[in-house]
């Protein structure tokens, strides 16, 4: 049967999983009356519930007798070493842009990699149907972004689709016909090469893996050469074309629809599955043993920041957690780390503490709460910036991001203010119609870190930003961190609602009534510069003295919740975020105030 190989890259929430629905429903791969979630290749629960892809994953589907495997590619940069891999898999590539926003920094960063390999893209507007679609100036942007990054003569003459993914209809004009997805089918079996294959024997370039409890390690790639049937004995070559080991196939599977079906055989061309090898990992050859030279392979972007992760050594360790050892924290996080090739797992010199460095704030926030619903208990520390020395000249460099941010006119002046005195430089500033503007700065990622939520309160929930690295920098110097200090419980007990009524004008409280704390836990921030110890269990003083006062009834404001993202970005260096399966903590490195003084001391001496 004749192949083609596609990814479907785009920015994040610009619908590339809603496509892949679609295209799905549209070619039969579905019964009439099979039931089918909503955004069914989004398979994880943390993808569901954030609306994001984070993993990518295979599908496949046949059209006019012809087999397509499709690709569904994570849209964060954070994610972006899933990307790079994948891209070796595919013949083609889908840019899917939104017909309002246009091309995003993601979309570039991602379309960067797909011309660098030579992918010939096809371009589709999609949300052609929102009422502030701008499909032509879109398409020119999409041009200016292709011909910025060098695209070859055949690159820049590329096919252009039109349609709304949701309503379920591509066509070549904007205004129709809406009548399903057969002009994309059909253009993508027009404009695709079918896979270049090689002669010789079998050899394969594993692209992503994963771990199944009943397979054991899965290895995803596409067969460049030759073919492989179940039982083959093949060996693993690292990039450098070392030997790691050899295994026998004990489990080969293709893709077909949302499932993994087992076959006996595959060729050259296709996208398979295979489990059977215990140490290989991604950017290896899978290959039959004759073959000693490995396949070329993308190197992996380096992670920009890193975090500590250390066990929970609190005086409410182990109370909502089962996993809280650090041997089984170590274990889990290299584990983490042979899948996740954008993470870098290392030991440090505290005992029961680890460095996790990866690509950005919210690719640690999705593994700290993937740890966490599993039974873990572990306290964070800050996310600390990856540097690097100059090998010339020996300056540290850091790394910088390119930030875009979309906000209403009104609120330009606070978030380049704002962004100016975290070290950022504004490139550009263009209007993105509907009375917004469109800021592109170069920020170093140490003024990022915790700026999220900054943005939101200045803007009142406008503002839309994304960031993707750009590149290391010589160190901009030192840049202003949090401005207020916060209130730390100075004894241990569950919170009584008069202390905090009477505490209410000190700051802004984290803390319900009823909840547990501990000496040196944070109960909420200080609205000076300073720390401030707090008693938070002093209950009111009861006489037989009818009061004839109005603080009977004490009425609070509701406390601040937070959630991972939102403790990451507020903690200071001296912090650390206490992690279980019930609850987001706030604590000091030192509980004890006198060991908190002796730091204090040694840090400014």
């Amino acid at each position: 049967m004749p192949l083609r190989n596609i990814a479907i890259i785009a920015h994040v929430d610009h619908g590339k999983t809603t496509l892949i629905d679609v295209l799905l429903r549209q070619s039969g791969a579905f019964r009439d009356n099979q039931r089918v979630a909503e955004r069914a290749m989004d398979s994880n629960d943390l993808e569901r519930e954030r609306g994001i892809t984070i993993l990518a994953k295979c599908t496949s589907l046949e059209w006019k007798g012809t087999r397509i495997n499709i690709v569904d590619t994570p849209g964060h940069a954070d994610f972006g070493g899933e990307v790079e891999r994948i891209l070796n898999m595919v013949d083609g590539a889908v840019v899917l842009v939104d017909a309002s926003e246009g091309p995003m920094p993601q979309t570039k960063f991602v379309v960067s990699k797909a011309l660098k390999i030579g992918l010939k893209p096809i371009v589709a507007v999609n949300k052609i149907d929102k009422p502030d679609e701008r499909h032509e100036q879109v398409v020119n942007e999409v041009f200016d972004l292709f011909a910025a990054l060098d695209a070859d003569d055949a690159q820049l003459d590329f096919p252009i689709l039109y349609g709304s993914a949701k309503e379920g209809w591509m066509a070549a004009s904007p205004d129709g016909p809406k009548d399903g997805m057969a002009p994309l089918f059909d253009l993508v079996l027009e404009h695709v090469p079918e896979p270049e294959t090689r002669e010789g024997a079998f050899s394969m370039l594993a692209t992503t893996l994963e771990a199944d409890p009943f397979l054991g390690r899965i290895l995803t790639g596409r067969i460049t050469s030759g073919t492989i049937a179940q039982n083959d004995t093949v060996k693993a070559l690292t990039r450098g074309g070392e030997e790691v080991e050899r295994g026998r196939i004990t489990r080969l599977l293709s893709f077909e629809g949302l499932e993994r079906t087992p076959v006996e055989r595959a060729a050259a061309g296709d996208i398979v599955a295979i489990a059977g090898l215990s140490k290989a990992t991604v950017a290896d050859t899978l290959c039959d043993v004759s073959v000693e030279t490995p396949l070329p392979a993308q190197p992996v972007d380096p992670p920009t920041l890193a975090m500590t992760f250390r066990i929970n050594d609190g005086p409410l360790a182990g109370q909502e957690g089962s996993k809280v050892q650090s041997r089984v924290i170590r274990e889990r996080l290299l584990r983490e780390a042979e899948g996740n090739v954008a993470l870098v797992v290392s030991d440090t010199d505290e005992k029961d503490s680890f460095e996790v460095a990866g690509r950005g704030e919210l690719q640690l926030a999705i593994l700290i709460e993937t740890m966490r619903r599993e039974g873990f208990e572990l306290t964070v520390s800050r996310p600390q910036v990856v540097m690097k020395e100059d090998p010339e000249t020996g300056q540290r460099l850091e790394p910088v991001e390119e930030v875009i941010i979309d906000v209403d006119e009104e609120h330009s002046g606070a978030v380049v203010q704002k962004l100016t005195e975290r070290k950022a430089e504004l490139m550009e500033m263009k209007p993105s119609g509907g009375g917004r503007q469109r800021l592109v700065f170069h920020a170093p990622t140490r003024g990022l870190i915790g700026y999220q939520s900054e943005l939101l309160t200045d803007t009142r929930g406008t503002a839309i930003m994304n960031r993707v690295f750009h590149d290391y920098v010589p160190y901009k110097g030192a840049i202003q961190g949090r401005h207020t200090g916060v209130l730390i419980s100075n004894a241990q007990g569950d919170a009584v609602a008069y202390a905090l009524w009477n505490l209410e004008e000190r700051g802004p409280l984290m803390i319900a009534p009823g909840t547990r704390v501990y000496e040196g836990m944070i109960v909420g921030g200080h609205s000076r510069g300073n720390d401030l110890e707090v008693n938070v269990l002093k209950g009111k003083k009861l006489t037989n003295i009818r009061a004839a006062g109005k603080d009977d009834a004490v009425s609070l404001t509701p406390p601040m919740i937070l959630t991972l993202e939102k403790a990451l970005s507020f903690i200071g260096n001296d912090e650390l975020v206490e992690v279980t399966p019930e609850s987001i903590r706030l604590r000091k490195r030192h509980l004890d105030p006198h060991e908190r003084r002796k730091a204090e001391r040694r840090a400014a001496g």
